[in-house]
């Protein structure tokens, strides 16, 4: 499964950012760049990144093109096709940021999304970021493995769990404090629908705590997505080795 674009989050505060334009497009983009600290300046400028949100196609598309030529990302305002970046749709809860993007095919249904997403994610979200932050060095100390370390934070984190994000403001001195479980061992997943949607709450907690994923033939790409990046992921074969942690092991039904 493929991605049209790789999300990314760029530090700009100082930075320098082209914007051209004028009118609301341009004025929305220069409160965006100016929320992000950014430097904004002329087209002659020395930078990386640019934003044209000129509404005449002709003038638009040529400046696209001059930027495109000395090197620049540019993206275009209502242009999708003409952009190399887009902006998303942003849910703010400093310091975690969630951002909604549709490639540029319709930012209505980013906006939608971000007002839901609004409602769902509560205030202290940020607060438990920075908490986690702070208790680091004690994290460590207690799970020094860093497999280990990743299971108990996920399955703290799950859906019910003593640190759930979307539960309000977790305790996290509390949770070191206390004798927390380690998700270790072997769960044997078989699938009875190919959609990733249809995983169940414990199919997906078991895949974004899993340290290796072994998958049968049949299995789709999009439910793999659905593990960690970091889990290690190969074919299964009968007497396949045990490993530490947990091994997840996906077939079709």
């Amino acid at each position: 499964m493929t991605l049209h674009s790789l999300p990314l989050f760029v530090r700009l505060a100082g930075r320098p950012v082209i914007l051209l334009g004028s009118g609301e497009p341009a004025d929305a983009k220069r409160r965006l760049l100016e929320r992000a600290g950014a430097v904004i300046v002329g087209e002659e400028a020395a930078a990386a990144l640019a934003i044209v949100a000129i509404e005449d196609e002709d003038a638009a598309l040529a400046a696209v093109t001059r930027l495109k030529a000395r090197g620049l990302l540019v993206n275009a305002v209502d242009r999708p096709e003409h952009c190399d970046f887009t902006t998303p749709a942003i849910v703010d809860r400093a310091p975690v940021l969630v951002a909604i993007g549709t490639g540029g095919v319709s930012a209505g249904l980013a906006a939608a999304l971000r007002q839901r997403l609004e409602a769902l994610l509560p205030a202290g979200l940020g607060a438990l970021a920075e908490r986690l932050q702070a208790a680091r060095p004690a994290l460590r100390r207690r799970y020094p493995d860093g497999g280990e370390r990743r299971r108990a934070l996920g399955a703290a984190m799950a859906a019910g769990g003593a640190l759930d994000p979307l539960a309000g403001e977790g305790d996290v001195a509390r949770w070191l404090a206390a004798d927390q479980p380690r998700p270790t061992g072997h769960v044997r997943i078989v699938l009875t629908s190919a959609d990733p949607d249809d995983l169940t709450l414990r199919q997906a907690r078991a895949l974004a705590n899993a340290d290796r994923m072994l998958h049968h033939p049949g299995v789709p790409a999009a439910i793999l997505d659905r593990a960690r990046a970091d889990a290690a992921r190969q074919p299964w074969t009968p007497g396949v080795a045990a490993s530490d942690g947990l091994t997840v092991e996906l077939a079709m039904a």
